[in-house]
């Protein structure tokens, strides 16, 4: 049997509705998962849900709500947790709304924070735990302080976790990608300044697609990397090797 085979597992991805959390539901459905879809209600989740049929379930809910928590908690058990929910506003550090600060904050680390607590408690020995950081998760770059600080956040809480869960077989494990094409990212890779950037700073001087990143996330979730926690993959097309 290939170590990428989850026909008997049930997965929880947050964000699920578009560009990097669709692909990763759609892959891990593809493997046989049953795989639970957590996203804000709109007309992407609900397309979603039929492509995805009688493997899937979907939640429509805010990652930052008592309701997804209160859903987990009735969960009989869950093998495998994505947090891929985030957001990201670039603007320059001295033009920082609050409420930007905020809003980033709130979904980036204590969304992740809250669903990861309340999503261990249903895993036995063998799950897993994958966040889904970026490559400004260990660098730094220009109008993006705050989220380079949320995903820094993330990378340390991975590490965290991965020592304290070791002990119960839980993984914890990050996934950290470029800049993807994905919609939230469609609008900045029109913008020819933006894209010199990309080719300044990418070796392999192409962007990713989202199934990259689910590709990575489906190793992390399998047996084959039964012996890998703690560790952040990043997928970044060689972004931060210089």
């Amino acid at each position: 049997m290939s170590v990428l085979e989850f026909s008997d597992k049930s997965v929880l991805i947050t964000g699920a509705s578009r560009g990097i959390g669709r692909a990763i539901a759609l892959a891990f459905c593809e493997k046989g998962a049953h795989v639970i879809a957590c996203a804000r209600p709109s007309d992407d989740l609900t397309e979603l849900g039929s492509k995805l049929g009688p493997q899937g379930t979907i939640w429509a809910c805010d990652a930052t709500s008592e309701d997804i928590l209160e859903k987990i908690d009735q969960l009989d058990r869950l093998d495998i947790l994505v947090n891929n929910a985030g957001i990201n506003r670039p603007e320059p550090f001295i033009e920082v709304s609050d409420k930007n600060l905020d809003d980033i904050m709130d979904i980036n680390v204590r969304a992740t924070f809250r669903i990861s607590r309340h999503a261990v408690k249903k895993m036995s020995k063998g799950g897993s735990v994958v966040n889904i950081t970026s490559q400004m998760g260990h660098v730094g770059s220009p109008n993006r302080t705050v989220y380079c600080m949320s995903k820094h956040a993330i990378e340390g809480l991975t590490k965290a976790m991965a020592v304290e869960l070791a002990p119960e077989g839980i993984r914890v494990n990050a996934v950290a990608p470029t800049f993807i094409a994905t919609p939230m990212t469609e609008d900045w890779f029109k913008n020819p300044e933006f894209m010199e950037f990309i080719n300044q700073m990418m070796p392999l001087g192409k962007v990713g697609v989202p199934e990259d990143v689910a590709s990575a996330v489906l190793y992390l979730s399998s047996e084959g990397a039964n012996m890998v926690t703690g560790h952040s993959l990043l997928v970044d097309g060689g972004w931060t090797i210089q």
